[in-house]
């Protein structure tokens, strides 16, 4: 059971020698040890009356006091973040996030995400999701940026989860891809599963619990020396779909940091010149195009995201010094 975030104890045999930290973490395990740290830092945390350092080692009798801050709520706080709508009605709205945004609170990201900028912006959104999610019925990746759909209904957000369930919406992403490719259009159906030990990460896997069937479709749109532009198609909706698919075919997803190796391309690298401008400093990865049926009027409803202007400069640049002339997908 977890001990309160204001409380004293006292340092018994079994806790001598342990760090400060440590010892707060077995006694507040709803707390992250990079909070307890921070804490620590702070003086929120005090032993025999006096702050002291995160490696601080405690002897026998010491009394450590603590009066951490309180954890944040799981509602999203309000926040006036600018959004791009590019639908809206009575019981939907459609958004082009930008990317660096992440959708909804979690660990590590409690403000400044999509779910804080709905909560201001409008003042009914289902609640299917939970109070943490309201009207969220799908998600991008925090690098991705594009077209997502938010729910101002219940009964609009079971509508549209149920086409989501049912794959029946039509998804076209926009992605830039290191290498090239020899075939104009293929699918990729290689099944997708968490990584055997890396856990931020999925990866090609049979056979696990975790294993699941995932198939996308990829077309060449332009062909530039040592890059591709592709249009992706995710006829399923695995976590990291399109950017596990493309590694695995030997094209990654541009500046895809954890499939790819690397964050960011400079103005240089493309030019071959020392230009150290940086380019683009996220995945080359756009939600460009949903197609669904209107979850109340039942009517067919396609939301276009135009391409984000880090993108549009990489291509310029592409164009410019990489083009592969008479050559396109």
């Amino acid at each position: 059971m977890a001990v309160p975030d204001r409380l004293q104890l006292v340092v018994t045999d079994s806790f001598v020698g342990t760090r400060l930290d440590v010892f707060l973490a077995r006694h507040c395990p709803n707390r992250s040890r990079v909070q307890l740290r921070r804490a620590i830092t702070e003086g929120c945390v005090q032993v025999d009356g006096k702050r002291t350092k995160v490696a601080y080692r405690l002897t026998l009798g010491q009394t450590v006091q603590w009066s951490l801050p309180e954890l944040p709520s799981d509602v999203p706080l309000p926040e006036d973040i600018p959004l791009d709508i590019l639908f809206e009605d009575d019981h939907l709205v459609a958004i082009n996030k930008p990317p660096a945004m992440v959708v909804h609170p979690s660990k590590g990201h409690w403000g400044g995400t999509l779910a804080n900028a709905l909560a201001h912006h409008f003042s009914r959104l289902s609640h299917v999701g939970g109070p943490s999610r309201p009207g969220i019925v799908h998600r991008l990746d925090r690098d991705t940026s594009g077209v997502i759909v938010v729910a101002k209904t219940d009964q609009a957000h079971r509508a549209l989860a149920a086409q989501w369930e049912s794959r029946t919406i039509e998804k076209e992403y926009i992605a830039v891809v290191a290498g090239l490719l020899d075939r104009d259009r293929d699918i990729v159906d290689r099944p997708i599963g968490m990584h055997p030990y890396q856990r931020e990460k999925m990866a090609i896997r049979a056979g696990h619990s975790t294993t699941r069937a995932a198939r996308t479709f990829y077309e060449v749109t332009e062909r530039f020396r040592g890059f591709t532009l592709l249009r992706l198609v995710p006829h399923t909706g695995r976590t990291h779909q399109l950017r596990v698919h493309m590694a695995h075919i030997g094209c990654p997803v541009l500046c895809d940091r954890l499939y790819g190796g690397r964050s960011q391309i400079t103005v240089g690298e493309i030019r071959c010149s020392p230009d150290a401008t940086v380019l683009l400093a996220r995945q080359a990865l756009h939600a460009r195009r949903l197609q669904l049926l209107h979850p109340v009027t039942n009517q067919p409803l396609e939301l276009l995201a135009p391409l984000p202007a880090d993108i549009e400069c990489l291509l310029s640049e592409l164009r410019q010094w990489r083009r592969v002339h008479g050559n396109t997908g």
